[in-house]
């Protein structure tokens, strides 16, 4: 799933080679794909394009007061073309669920992988008419998120960190394989108690948040859209390694399955070297 670092470049992406353009039209593939009829997708037809932003792991193109926001979920993505097929794309065959068409040939696919169709677009006319954006907490590189902010997040939290990371109503953005790489470089147990964090323990917690995901920011700049998959991927330290050795201590990266994801953590650099059991079998470790 494109998360917060991702989806920063693919706005990035798109403000360097849409902005100033007009919408021809928007095809759609999949009519389930799309989330919102008023104002439709033709409203946007002759409309230039006058920002890109992102909100958490929203993308919203800015046009002309009208926007046009996708959430690519988990098997979704953008592919650019410089010149884009002017043939429609076939209802409901193939990857592509949707696509944007520009005035001057070129424009995007939304496309999503694997059997469940999570891709979201919705045209609106703020923001925050969609659900998921108007419930969104704090984003955690805005210029005001301190470790004072985090710690308002996690006091009296019951949730597990690594699941209140993920928790897009309290943090905008992180999602399981970032939330693995924070709480790696923090070196605390994904199990552990927010609330129970010392104030020492949310300090490093703040930092490792910021750092992971500004690094991750930093080193998507400037790639193309179809480069930030295998960007990431290269990057990653824990997540998605299952059994090679930790890049900091050497020991084996294990992992705990849950019934639509895991999650994966050092034992040495995380949990005092003890490997945690099945989620639905394993005490909390603190």
């Amino acid at each position: 799933m494109p998360e917060l670092p991702e989806v920063e470049a693919l706005a990035g992406f798109l403000r360097e080679r849409a902005v100033g353009r007009s919408v021809a039209r928007v095809d759609l593939a999949a009519i389930s794909v799309l989330k919102t009829y008023d104002p439709p997708t033709t409203a946007l037809a002759g409309l230039e394009i006058t920002g890109v932003a992102r909100h958490g792991k929203f993308l919203d193109l800015d046009v002309s007061g009208l926007h046009f926001i996708t959430h690519l979920a988990r098997g979704g993505w953008l592919r650019w073309s410089d010149h884009l097929s002017p043939v429609p794309p076939r209802q409901g065959k193939g990857p592509i669920a949707a696509r944007l068409h520009l005035d001057d040939g070129s424009g995007f696919d939304l496309t999503e992988a694997g059997t469940q169709k999570r891709l979201a677009v919705y045209v609106v006319r703020s923001p925050y008419d969609v659900p998921g954006i108007a419930r969104l907490g704090p984003d955690p590189l805005g210029p005001g998120f301190d470790a004072a902010a985090l710690a308002a997040l996690l006091a009296g939290s019951r949730q597990q960190v690594k699941g209140l990371l993920r928790d897009q109503s309290v943090l905008a953005g992180v999602g399981n394989a970032y939330s693995d790489e924070v709480l790696h470089a923090a070196k605390m147990s994904p199990f552990k108690i927010a609330g129970s964090l010392t104030a020492s323990d949310v300090e490093v917690l703040h930092d490792a948040l910021r750092s992971v995901l500004t690094d991750a920011v930093e080193r998507s700049q400037g790639l193309a859209a179809g480069d930030l998959k295998k960007e990431k991927k290269v990057a990653l330290r824990v997540h998605g390694r299952t059994g090679l050795p930790c890049p900091v201590c050497g020991d084996t990266v294990r992992e705990v399955s849950f019934a639509d994801s895991s999650l994966q953590y050092c034992p040495t650099c995380q949990t005092g070297g003890k490997p945690l059991a099945d989620r639905r079998l394993s005490r909390l470790l603190k």
